[in-house]
């Protein structure tokens, strides 16, 4: 296959910080080609400058396309050529409908008015091409995750996309979503789509990928060549520099104390619909030195139990009990929850853990501000040290303390929650999926973070969509499906069969 896309020598400076650093790529054309390493390794901010979210002469280096040097000087550059880049953050306005969202910026128009035949019609065309039968009148805002990101792929195809540029895609798609994206991916291919997987799946890679860069601390450390039989294990040595031969660090065998958290029939209903339970007659207990999964498909209710119980954060018409250390505690609010012992790491760090346009300094003591301050004053010198404490506890990779949060890694990001909220010393820790879209490195940190937890007697309850993560660092499992708990069994004994086949019982039943 002939050379599409060559980078050459490609580097990137911020303020005190080399993203890049001397990067070579090189991709055929057709092929599907994985950009792989740790959070903080440069892969995105090398999309970007292939792409001219970082124009030509804010880098050093060459972009060959096609076989002719390019300087793109903005997006507008790179999709003349057809390159299309999907970042993760889906860039759909929710109130539009479908059509507009695809031809946003690249209108149907005749004498500079909008042909909405044509805009609906093809819109049509490109969502079949995508596998969607949706409407195109239908507006954004009414979809799921995963067509939503289906759209966006509609959208690339409007653009007569040559080079396919897919950052993170099933990051937050469950399990079936990924695998139509994936299985989209190969017949884009068959098609002569190029296309460039940035990806923390390992299991995805291996599925589609023809051949794979990988990039560590910035730098080009290998290329691999998929046909010639490269195991995860490879990839992950490349990545970290070292090898995981266990993913999961050792756990003895858990000495737990007492019941910390006891549920008992626990009730939401769904805020807009009051009619609809969300969490139906729910009960469950953690005891202190123990790691509890909750495992379950999405919609499964369990974010909207784990935030229902931090201070009714999610849902009205809330009932049952819920027991701390043996007695009954006030709820009702976010910080009646943290007085209480309670802390809840939310999945979606971006909107809900952090304030991500303030630095490492401000995020860290949140939880917590009154340990930091002198009567109602924060105390500057007592608010960095403790989050400088925390940077260098979890291993948080910035220039400083005084880095914005926003230009952290995801992994990273992922630490300076987990640091505000081990600041605030709860007894009992809800991680709401603690490890989405973070690289297997960055994963085993936070593994050992919890565990650690949990050795010093806090309670812990994990809630994931990844079920090896749960079967490699709980002690027991609950099964929830359509709101209920419908199944129970110690870590030792579970299998991602018998996980499936409670939820699958049970969905038959009901």
């Amino acid at each position: 296959m002939s050379t599409i896309l060559e980078m050459r020598g490609i580097t990137k400076e911020f303020p005190g910080v080399k993203a890049l650093d001397n990067v070579n790529m090189k991709v055929a054309e057709g092929e599907i080609h994985a950009l792989v390493g740790e959070n903080g390794a440069g892969k995105s901010t090398l999309m970007k400058v292939l792409s001219g979210v970082y124009p030509h002469g804010s880098y050093d280096g060459d972009i060959m396309f096609d076989g002719a040097v390019r300087q793109y000087r903005n997006i507008s550059d790179s999709e003349a050529d057809g390159v299309i880049i999907i970042h993760q953050e889906l860039a759909l306005i929710p109130l539009l409908s479908v059509a507009e969202n695809i031809f946003l910026g690249n209108e149907r128009a005749r004498g500079g008015i909008i042909d909405w035949h044509e805009t609906e019609a093809r819109a049509a065309e490109l969502l079949a091409r995508v596998g969607l039968a949706e409407s195109p009148k239908t507006l954004v805002d009414d979809l799921g995750l995963g067509k939503q990101q289906l759209i966006e792929i509609a959208k690339a195809l409007s653009k007569d996309v040559r080079l396919l540029i897919l950052d993170e895609p099933t990051s937050s798609l469950n399990e079936t979503d990924s695998q139509k994206l994936l299985d989209l991916l190969l017949d884009f291919k068959r098609r002569g789509i190029t296309s460039i997987l940035i990806s923390h799946k390992l299991n995805e890679i291996s599925r589609v990928a023809d051949t794979i860069t990988v990039l560590r601390d910035g730098a080009t450390v290998s290329r691999l060549d998929c046909s010639a039989g490269i195991s995860e294990d490879d990839i992950i040595r490349d990545m970290v520099g070292r090898s995981l031969d266990d993913r999961y660090p050792a756990r003895e065998t858990a000495n737990l104390g007492d019941i910390a958290l006891d549920v008992r029939g626990w009730t939401v209903h769904h805020p807009l619909h009051a009619e609809r339970k969300v969490v139906d007659n729910v009960s469950f207990h953690v005891r202190r030195g123990e790691v509890l999964g909750i495992a379950g498909l999405m919609g499964a209710g369990r974010t909207e139990l784990a935030m229902s119980l931090f201070g009714r954060s999610y849902g009205r018409d809330i009932s049952g009990e819920a027991l701390v250390n043996g007695q009954a505690v006030d709820l009702s609010t976010p910080r009646a929850a943290i007085n209480a012992g309670l802390a809840y790491a939310t999945e979606d760090r971006k909107t809900y853990g952090l304030v991500l346009d303030d630095t490492i300094r401000r995020n860290v003591p949140l939880a917590r501000l009154d340990a930091v301050a002198d009567g109602w004053v924060v105390n500057r010198r007592r608010e960095g040290e403790v989050a400088e404490t925390y940077r260098k506890r979890l291993n948080i990779r910035s220039s400083s303390i005084e880095q914005e949060t926003v230009n952290l890694s995801g992994g990273n990001q992922q630490k300076v929650v987990l640091s505000k909220w081990l600041f605030a010393d709860p007894d009992i820790l809800i991680l709401d999926e603690p490890t989405r879209g973070i690289d297997v490195g960055a994963k085993f940190e936070i593994y050992t973070v919890i565990r650690d937890l949990a050795r010093a007697g806090k309670a812990i309850v994990v809630i994931s969509s990844e079920m090896p993560e749960l079967l490699g660092i709980t002690d027991r499992l609950y099964v929830m499906n359509e709101g209920r708990m419908v199944g129970e069994m110690p870590t030792a004994e579970a299998s991602q069969e018998k996980i499936m086949a409670r939820i699958i019982k049970t969905g038959e039943a009901a």
